[in-house]
């Protein structure tokens, strides 16, 4: 069927190349015989390398795990986050794919990041790169407000950071538009964006550190909520219950 494809692009289209990712050699070959033994005309395949996940599965559409340019399949975050979260043996491969840095500021980086493995020095340039390239500068300063955000608790970052990011960064996050009230405390917070069960169990939940506001641990129920600590300047308050479960509160007419 792919050499028929390539057949009828060429009749059709005037199509001489095919280009695909290495597993499909054979069908490129395929479609290569198919077309040059009924047209006589010479035709072309090119393969590229296979990109892998970090657990060396194909990455692509049908494995449910594609890496998109477009950003609303992939924000610049998560993109910037692949590419930083690339192990040692697949790193310097990955800046010589993907990126125009020279072969010898390349080999550099990587004579670096064997005195200093720890900084990660090659995976933050590539993913800096790449994101630059795909996103822009614009896109790139949004995945580094994100992961300011999420993994190192920056308010700043947070109060800095548009709808539009709040959205890609929090995809699966719940989110509530709540109204202040005056005396309003963080068990009222929780309760009302059902993050927290009713009933004491709830209450503990607290108290025993298992909640934050802006990245600040909240061990106290009846703690009155503050603008500029538990409310950003944006209007917003990340909520998190546990290590990984986070809502979006956004306050309304404050």
């Amino acid at each position: 069927l792919q050499a028929y494809d390539f057949l009828h692009l060429h009749q059709h289209h005037g199509c001489r190349v095919q280009l695909g990712g290495a597993d499909q050699m054979g069908n490129i070959m395929s479609g290569y015989e198919l077309v040059t033994k009924m047209t006589g005309t010479d035709v072309f395949g090119i393969t590229v390398p296979l990109i892998t996940s970090t657990t060396g599965d194909k990455l692509g559409k049908t494995a449910g795990n594609a890496v998109w340019l477009n950003r609303d399949k992939t924000s610049p975050f998560e993109l910037y986050q692949f590419f930083v979260r690339q192990q040692d043996n697949i790193v310097e491969k990955y800046l010589k794919l993907f990126t125009f840095i020279p072969l010898e500021e390349i080999d550099h980086i990587m004579e670096m990041h064997a005195k200093e493995p720890e900084k990660w020095g090659p995976q933050k340039r590539l993913a800096a790169e790449v994101t630059k390239l795909v996103h822009g500068r614009e896109g790139l300063e949004s995945a580094k407000r994100c992961t300011k955000a999420l993994y190192y608790s920056s308010v700043e970052a947070l109060e800095a950071m548009s709808d539009q990011e709040l959205q890609e960064l929090f995809r699966q996050a719940p989110s509530a538009e709540l109204m202040l009230e005056p005396g309003m405390n963080v068990l009222d917070l929780c309760r009302k964006a059902n993050a927290i069960p009713d009933g004491p169990s709830g209450y503990q939940k607290i108290t025993d550190g298992g909640v934050s506001i802006n990245g600040i641990r909240v061990t106290n129920p009846e703690t009155v909520l503050i603008l500029g600590q538990h409310i950003l300047k944006n209007g917003v308050s990340l909520l998190r219950i546990g290590k990984k479960n986070y809502y979006v509160i956004k306050w309304l007419q404050l």
